[in-house]
């Protein structure tokens, strides 16, 4: 071979690799995403305006406002928990509005993946979908473990005592690592799951149905409890209100916050769950964007309310467990022993919503994703009598309730945030990209304060990033690794945006 027949071999290697890697960031046009919505008769339209404000606030308000207040506040914030869930809803305000401008132009099925797709090309779309599995996931096990801690708790108060062996997970995460519990398998955590799985196979109008009276009884009860619990609460457990901090970032003072609202920022995950909905929406285009600013006004209003009161309660060290709520009313007394049994039931059933609607976004999530081929077309069936996607809610279901019954709470909490935030902001760059590439499009909601508040809404999730642990990072590293080598196995090979 010649000098010259080397230059030109690797001149076409090179022009080739180029060629290859411009392809992994190849887009779908939004006429053609749109055009998916109404031939996409399948999945039929049949949530309200009212019905998808509740299935933003049944899977907002869940194991965030149960479990993650006390923990937070035990663990980085003290009673500035308060705080952390403003940070984090801030947040989620910046990105919420660039969600509802992307979802009154592309009202289908996918929620970020989909805008990702549209302004950021494949290879991203898959990450972030890649993200979303993670994030909801993990979001369906976390919540369910809470569900679980409060059922075990609420059967001890009637006498009936669980073995500890059927209600831990075999591990769980210290300050010297991961260490044993002693249980075998947390069985009502798994069992919650299944559950809730059999609901979504029976058709997503009966789960609407359902959630909504579930959303509602929660909504009135958590009103009730938390300004009668307001009355009772001791001052000196407010004092100091931000504990200083131990050395150690993240460990109190202003940095716990700020890890503090990087962790609880997926108990906002209600937010994606409305835009992955949006294909099953009537008059998607106008509902998604007031659904989605509505759900963030109650579950702001309702996690500053509850926050307040159990450290108001309690002193925040004792919350660290997985019913802090039932503790911090424990500790009031008698004076609210009636409310006791009351936000017990009303945890125990409330949950529930906050699952249902995870595990039906992670099963959209999977619809999305199979309908342009990056997974395996499977995932995109739907049943012919229950018009849901049965086999993806089946393995979705599966899996959520494996982790559930062997993973440790703390562990998924920082793991669903750091692919939460990564999600929403790709979402911000995503309306500053399209706003740039395709301005003539038709936006029936514009981001106000444009471009201020989708680079804001970076900035901050990207700082709530940063704040989370080393070890968080690098789980998340991890998963990425792994979502290559899927796309790289599977998605490569078989995209329909690619083949076509």
């Amino acid at each position: 071979m010649t000098h010259d027949d080397a230059i030109e071999l690797l001149v076409a290697g090179g022009a080739a690799l180029v060629a290859g890697l411009s392809r992994l960031f190849e887009r779908k046009s939004i006429e053609s995403l749109v055009a998916q919505a109404p031939a996409s008769s399948a999945l039929p339209r049949t949530l309200s305006f009212f019905s998808l404000t509740c299935f933003g606030v049944g899977s907002t308000i869940g194991a965030g406002i149960f479990v993650l207040t006390g923990t937070v506040a035990a663990e980085h914030a003290g009673p500035a928990v308060v705080l952390s869930f403003v940070l984090a809803s801030i947040a989620c305000a910046l990105a919420g509005l660039c969600y509802a401008e992307f979802a009154s132009m592309v009202p289908v099925a996918g929620s970020a993946y989909t805008y990702a797709y549209a302004t950021l090309g494949e290879a991203v779309a898959w990450t972030i979908g890649w993200c979303l599995v993670l994030e909801y996931l993990f979001a369906s096990s976390l919540i369910a473990i809470g569900w679980a801690g409060y059922a075990t708790s609420l059967a001890a108060d009637f006498g009936l005592v669980l073995p500890a062996a059927l209600t831990q997970a075999p591990l769980d995460v210290t300050a010297q690592g991961l260490v044993a519990t002693g249980g075998l398998f947390n069985v009502p955590a798994a069992a919650v799951v299944m559950l809730c799985t059999g609901l979504l196979l029976a058709g997503t109008q009966l789960s609407a149905r359902v959630n909504d009276l579930i959303v509602v009884a929660k909504v009135v009860a958590i009103l009730i409890v938390g300004v009668a619990g307001l009355m009772f609460v001791q001052a000196d457990h407010w004092t100091p209100f931000l504990p200083a901090n131990t050395g150690e970032f993240g460990a109190f003072g202003l940095s716990g916050v700020a890890t503090g609202a990087a962790i609880v920022f997926y108990s906002y995950i209600g937010f994606d769950a409305v835009s992955a909905m949006s294909q099953e929406t009537r008059e998607a285009q106008r509902v998604v964007p007031w659904a989605l600013i509505a759900s963030l006004v109650i579950c702001t209003v309702l996690y500053v309310l509850v926050s307040l009161m159990v450290t108001g309660l309690a002193d925040y060290r004792e919350l660290g467990v997985a019913d802090p709520v039932y503790v911090a009313l424990a500790a009031a007394g008698p004076a609210l022993a009636w409310a006791k049994p009351l936000i017990g039931a009303v945890v125990v059933v409330g949950l529930i919503s906050a699952l249902l609607v995870t595990l039906l976004g992670q099963v959209r999530i999977f619809y999305g994703m199979a309908r342009d081929g990056l997974l395996p077309p499977a995932f995109v069936a739907v049943h012919p009598r229950w018009r849901t996607p049965h086999i993806g809610t089946l393995v979705t279901g599966v899996s959520a309730a494996l982790i559930a019954g062997a993973f440790p709470l703390q562990l998924l909490g920082e793991l669903i945030s750091i692919g939460t935030l990564l999600a929403f902001a790709i979402v911000c760059l995503g309306v500053i990209v399209l706003r740039r590439r395709r301005p003539d499009l038709p936006r029936p909601f514009r981001v106000p304060g444009y471009p201020l508040v989708p680079i804001a809404g970076i900035l901050v999730c990207v700082a709530l990033m940063a704040s989370l642990p080393h070890d968080t990072w690098v789980r998340l590293a991890l998963w990425l690794l792994i979502g290559a080598a899927l796309y790289a196995a599977y998605g490569l090979k078989h995209s329909t945006l690619r083949r076509s």
